[in-house]
């Protein structure tokens, strides 16, 4: 039986559309958002504590962020993104958040439906992407405000819900609920089809008139507003199945001009390559872990977990097994002191808890002069050799020297990566490394700073954790940048058009 007629297939589809987003998460709906005709405007009574940003923003005050010069509203500032953009939008959205203040934002949204861009978002579940599937045991690292996307405060929500917000930092399935209620409350469903998984991503190089005949069926275009258009180029290919309510696959070819990667880098979990790791005692996600708390398996257990990694998911672990009495053994690669661990970013204030676990890694650490510690005993510049059958491990200081422990389970958090499959060399040739998968902290794909646009393939954009901003609060500025770039090529090419006489895009 085909899904209800927002998320059908069986369209014949002979349009190119002007965007194709892959991803549904917050990436993908801030960037359907603004694709949607919602444009920024400087609030105005508002006044932004940066006073050289905001002479510069009263300097065009009539006029969206998205229509000024974002290089220039960037320059000079500083924030916790690589990506000026990302910068620039979150201090207007969130001004001097980094020094703990709650100050409003200094914009003000307005839907003006003559930008819409027509677009599709393509996710594998529902809008909210890998927040439907986090583990609800941990508060999110942002607090609820950071995590909003923007037209709807997140207190705002939680307010008309009736449930009470206890502190700053939520649950993860509130999030997801926010971000699935944010796309329904801003009218973007139309933009939207889920169940669906991209196999091929590929570019074409042939000429508009030359139509597939027999091609696969088509996702549903028909409330997109688009008029067939020779200004409209077929740059992309992008083959994919849906998945319907029987559990049957419908493929689909869709053509596009213009593609947005919003896929994150949640997909696959990185290993450590190792002897044993394959054996079922070693988990390598956090709802694996934490679904195995849950079902009471580690319940009694004397025996450690171990846990692997330094960055704020494996804390998340080690908080977890610490708050059920578990013991834990924790291995890394770092020294305790190196600046580049994150909880040298993450103010004590505002994150006690991962505070308490970089304590606990300075303070605790194994000493070959003593036995393991009760509760938890950090291993700081070692490294896992190998996993055994009797649920033993091997470890590795850096001098060489070896240690077996037996274990009750091992949690592997030492990263992931994107699954960019469908895309020519698993997208590797997109990287600012072009002989190293991509990942978030050292291989995002390299862009252009303010369009979002691939350096190394044109129309085609990237942003999120692709291109290193793994926080919501900075991926937004990569739905600002690619937003800005296409509507400037919209305006250059509606002018040919009105100059050259011919059809648009509606």
């Amino acid at each position: 039986m085909p899904l209800v007629e927002e998320t059908s297939l069986l369209e014949d589809s002979s349009v190119t559309l002007p965007v194709v987003i892959i991803g549904n998460g917050p990436s993908g709906i801030c960037l359907s958002y603004m694709l949607s005709g919602y444009r920024p405007y400087l609030s105005s009574e508002a006044i932004h504590p940066n006073t050289i940003l905001h002479s510069k923003l009263e300097e065009a005050r009539h006029l969206s962020i998205v229509d000024q010069d974002l290089e220039y509203l960037s320059e000079g500032l500083e924030g916790r993104s690589s990506n000026p953009v990302a910068v620039l939008f979150d201090t207007l959205l969130h001004p001097d958040a980094d020094f703990g203040y709650d100050y409003p934002s200094v914009l003000h949204w307005k839907l003006e439906q003559h930008h819409y861009i027509p677009h599709l978002v393509l996710g594998k579940g529902p809008p909210g992407g890998a927040w439907h599937n986090m583990e609800g045991s941990m508060l999110t690292i942002s607090f609820g405000n950071w995590m909003e996307l923007p037209g709807l405060k997140f207190k705002d929500w939680v307010s008309s819900k009736r449930r009470n917000l206890k502190g700053d930092r939520v649950m993860p399935e509130e999030i997801a609920r926010y971000y699935k209620h944010y796309v329904k409350v801003m009218g973007l469903q139309k933009n939207f089809r889920e169940n669906t998984y991209i196999t091929s991503v590929s570019r074409l190089y042939r000429d508009h008139q030359d139509d597939d005949d027999g091609q696969d069926g088509s996702i549903s275009t028909q409330h997109l507003q688009i008029e067939k258009s020779k200004f409209v180029k077929r740059n992309w290919e992008i083959r994919g199945y849906q998945r319907i309510a029987d559990g049957s696959h419908i493929p689909f070819c869709l053509f596009a001009e213009n593609v947005a990667l919003a896929t994150g880098t949640l997909d696959s979990p990185a290993h450590l390559e190792i002897e044993g790791e394959d054996f079922p005692f070693v988990f390598h996600s956090m709802p694996e872990f934490g679904a195995a708390i849950s079902k009471g398996k580690l319940r009694g257990k004397v025996d450690p977990v171990l846990i692997v990694g330094s960055g704020l998911t494996a804390a998340d672990a080690v908080l977890c097994a610490y708050n059920n009495n578990i013991p834990v053994i924790h291995v890394f690669r770092r020294r305790v002191t190196d600046p580049g661990l994150i909880f040298k970013q993450l103010p004590k204030k505002l994150y006690p808890e991962y505070h308490k676990v970089y304590h606990m890694m300075c303070t605790q650490s194994y000493s070959v002069d003593s036995s393991l510690l009760s509760d938890y005993t950090s291993f700081p510049e070692h490294h896992v050799l190998s996993f055994k059958s009797d649920m033993k491990c091997i470890l590795q200081s850096l001098s060489g020297l070896k240690k077996i422990f037996k274990l009750s389970a091992a949690v592997v958090l030492i990263g992931s990566h994107p699954n960019l499959s469908f895309l020519k060399e698993q997208g590797c040739y997109l990287g600012h490394n072009s002989s190293q998968p991509i990942t978030c902290k050292n291989n995002p794909v390299e862009i252009d700073a303010y369009t979002y646009e691939c350096v190394k393939e044109a129309n085609l954009f990237a942003l999120g954790p692709l291109v290193g901003d793994n926080f919501v609060r900075f991926l937004k500025g990569g739905a600002l940048g690619v937003t800005r770039c296409l509507a400037t090529r919209q305006k250059k090419k509606h002018f040919f058009v009105e100059r050259g006489g011919g059809d648009g895009i509606a």
